[in-house]
């Protein structure tokens, strides 16, 4: 019997048995595009928030939605599914006293058990969820110092285009999907978004 595989017939093999698709190129969906793409689009205002719908590319994908829950429980995979085993918030957004985020997520990501990892993992402030916000909500509330974290926007740059937190998005471990783009590249649709007024979709 002969063996031999091509590498395509590799990458379908080995995808269909951890179950996740083989595609020849990249989904559009997972790309960013970069603020000058948006240059044609002469009305401040109207690229301003056409950059930020951009960036809802990111912001409503699993792996910050997930961690913005509306509830006291983290989500998890692809579908959001609640946490399991089931946790809570806590009060400081770390866990309960008796199951801790840091109990199994540890520095970094483990991949053999599939539990990611990062030395401040937990989860986003309640004033800061967003799960089942349209982007004009989350575009609002992401100004508001109140409900941001206290942040202004130029501080709101640095958090999403450097935060290494915010970073694991796009290195999130063996078997998930990661956000669309590069870190780099969603905090160049911020710092364009600021420069030109932050406007909100509608």
């Amino acid at each position: 019997m002969n063996w031999k595989m091509s590498a395509k017939g590799a990458v379908t093999l080995v995808a269909l048995l951890i179950g996740t698709p083989a595609t020849d190129a990249a989904d559009p969906a997972d790309n960013l595009a970069s603020p000058e793409s948006f240059a044609s689009i002469a009305d401040t205002a109207a690229r301003s928030a056409a950059m930020f719908t951009e960036l809802g590319k990111v912001l409503t994908n699993p792996r910050c939605v997930n961690c913005h829950p509306a509830g006291d429980r983290p989500r998890q995979l692809e579908q959001g599914r609640p946490h399991q085993p089931p946790v809570a918030r806590g009060a400081d957004g770390h866990g309960l006293p008796a199951m801790r985020c840091s109990t199994c997520h540890q520095q970094a990501n483990f991949d053999p058990a599939g539990v990611p990892g990062h030395p401040e993992w937990h989860l986003a402030p309640r004033e800061m969820a967003w799960e089942g916000k349209t982007l004009s909500e989350i575009c609002a509330q992401i100004k508001d110092p109140a409900r941001n974290g206290g942040r202004s926007l130029e501080e709101l740059v640095h958090h999403i285009g450097t935060d290494t937190l915010v970073g694991w998005a796009w290195a999130p471990g063996f078997g998930r999907k990661p956000a669309p783009g590069t870190q780099k590249e969603a905090g160049a649709l911020v710092d364009a978004w600021v420069k030109t007024g932050a406007v909100c979709p509608r």
